[in-house]
């Protein structure tokens, strides 16, 4: 960002005060101050930084650590004695003041962008991948750049690429994220849109060009997210007031209650495999080897779409994406291309030994819906191979997920493995023992390994006949959070493929063969 674009400390003031957010504001004659940085970590402050002090955890001294590094003046919700007399901005709420601030700060970047927002309670991900395929083919017909995306798995915006830790970044990493793009000559973006996001403002002060309602379902309740159900499906209904164009699915449960709110947007676009009145009608599915085809029916064409990723639910982000591509007046010739090619990393990725006893599965499902969709579709596209679930639950949040995903794993496999999947400060064995309870109501047995690497190489040694291994919830990712810390570690996929090549060395007869 160049010096010209500088706005002075007073007119962030003014921004706030215009906003009815702000309570007071000490300027100590600094009001023509230029504010070269916006921040609430205090190790990322440099000179001429204004300083957001955010969080339940925050401390004084994080405050000082900053003026101490160049910020100049600093924005809360109280006044702070700190040791050298700064200007600041006193705010009622600092979550609903940040979201101005960074979209004056980044210059309302949403505004040079075509963004796509994906919300639902299963998906997303996917939903986001899927546009982007078929943004890419476009923009590659067009000699437009590849598009930028802010998902639970990674972020890409044309500067920066690097592996997710939070669906939907709070609002100063999202708008730089999309100045980024918008400053690399990207046009287009796909995002997840959380309902922690959507409730804590994170969206605020900007707007989407499409709003994608995937499904809802009981997830994300807890003391430090959703208190129930109604707070989660109401902040996740927020999605279409931030939204141009809505697209629904039919299928959801309280379809009518998600087609009501949607009805704020200008345009509504419904999908559904079951319902024929539906915009985008999915009709005709089946497996032909390992694609999944499928007829589409809309208002302008009747075509038949392929897919190459895995599992027939995924049929319903395809019709989402096909809604929302034809709101954005893409050509479906890229819907069909995109579609075809698109693959989302750590999602549904196959992996087999060469006597094909053993079939892996790697995905990042990690509740209920999720669970749902993926044993029984497994079930349905393997009858002749046993399930084996490796699955874990975070630490101390989403406390509902541990009943739902050991029932729906208990239900379904041979045998589960408990293991380790971002504890945080809860240890892994309370953790373990609360989903094994459920698991075992389903009269299903069980073992508890905390090491995921461990616990894929028992499944795969204690395999019996033709097996298919699902290990869920931590895909591609190579890092586990054990307290507050990200520690290095193999993904699913690394594991899987490492382990799998073990076992074929194995089992090669003298000849090599297998």
């Amino acid at each position: 960002m160049t010096e010209k674009t500088w706005d002075t400390l007073g007119s962030y003031a003014l921004l706030l005060e215009n906003a009815r957010m702000m309570t007071e504001f000490y300027s100590n004659g600094l009001e023509d101050l230029l504010v070269q940085g916006l921040t609430y970590d205090s190790r990322l402050v440099e000179e001429g930084t204004l300083f957001i002090c955010k969080g339940a955890a925050f401390k004084a001294e994080y405050l000082d650590a900053a003026i101490e590094k160049g910020a100049v003046a600093y924005v809360s919700e109280k006044k702070y004695d700190t040791k050298e007399d700064v200007p600041y901005i006193l705010v009622e709420d600092i979550r609903k003041a940040m979201p101005p601030l960074a979209e004056k700060f980044f210059r309302a970047p949403w505004k040079e962008l075509i963004i796509t927002g994906i919300g639902g309670t299963k998906g997303k991900s996917t939903s986001a991948y899927y546009m982007k395929a078929i943004v890419d083919d476009y923009m590659a017909a067009e000699g437009g750049k590849e598009s930028a995306v802010i998902s639970s798995i990674d972020i890409y915006d044309g500067v920066i690429k690097k592996e997710s830790h939070i669906t939907t970044p709070e609002a100063v990493e999202l708008q730089e994220h999309l100045r980024h793009a918008a400053d690399s000559g990207i046009r287009y973006v796909e995002m997840e849109v959380s309902s922690q996001a959507l409730k804590y403002n994170r969206v605020d002060n900007m707007r989407l060009d499409v709003g994608i309602f995937l499904n809802i379902s009981e997830d994300h309740i807890s003391p430090i997210e959703h208190k129930d159900f109604e707070d989660y499906f109401s902040s996740k209904l927020k999605i279409f007031e931030k939204s141009r164009y809505g697209v629904v699915n039919l299928d959801a449960d309280f379809a009518e209650r998600i087609l009501d709110a949607a009805q704020v947007c200008e345009k509504v676009l419904t999908f559904s495999t079951r319902d024929e009145k539906a915009d985008v009608y999915g009709y005709d599915i089946q497996k032909d080897g390992h694609e999944t085809v499928f007829s589409v029916r809309t208002a302008d064409f009747d075509e038949e779409f392929r897919l190459t990723m895995p599992g027939l639910f995924n049929v319903e982000n395809a019709l989402a994406v096909i809604a929302a591509s034809i709101l954005l007046g893409i050509p479906r010739e890229y819907m069909h291309s995109g579609l075809y090619r698109a693959r989302s990393s750590g999602r549904m990725e196959l992996y087999a030994s060469r006597d094909k006893k053993i079939i892996a599965v790697v995905d990042y499902a990690h509740n209920k819906l999720s669970f749902e969709k993926l044993f029984s579709s497994t079930r349905d596209e393997y009858p002749d191979y046993d399930i084996v679930s490796i699955f874990g639950c975070p630490g101390k949040k989403a406390y509902i997920r541990r009943r739902d995903l050991g029932t729906v794993a208990g239900k379904y496999s041979r045998k589960v493995y408990l293991c380790a999947e971002d504890p945080g400060y809860e240890p892994v064995e309370d953790i373990s023992r609360d989903i094994a309870q459920y698991v075992e109501a389903q009269n299903c047995p069980y073992a508890m390994i905390e090491d995921r690497g461990e616990a894929i190489r028992t499944a795969i040694e204690e395999a019996e006949g033709k097996t298919i291994l699902l290990v869920t919830g931590k895909g591609n990712e190579t890092r586990q959070k054990y307290g507050s810390e990200y520690l290095d570690c193999k993904s699913d996929v690394e594991y899987v493929k490492e382990l799998l090549a073990e076992y074929d060395r194995k089992h090669e007869k003298a000849d090599g063969s297998v």
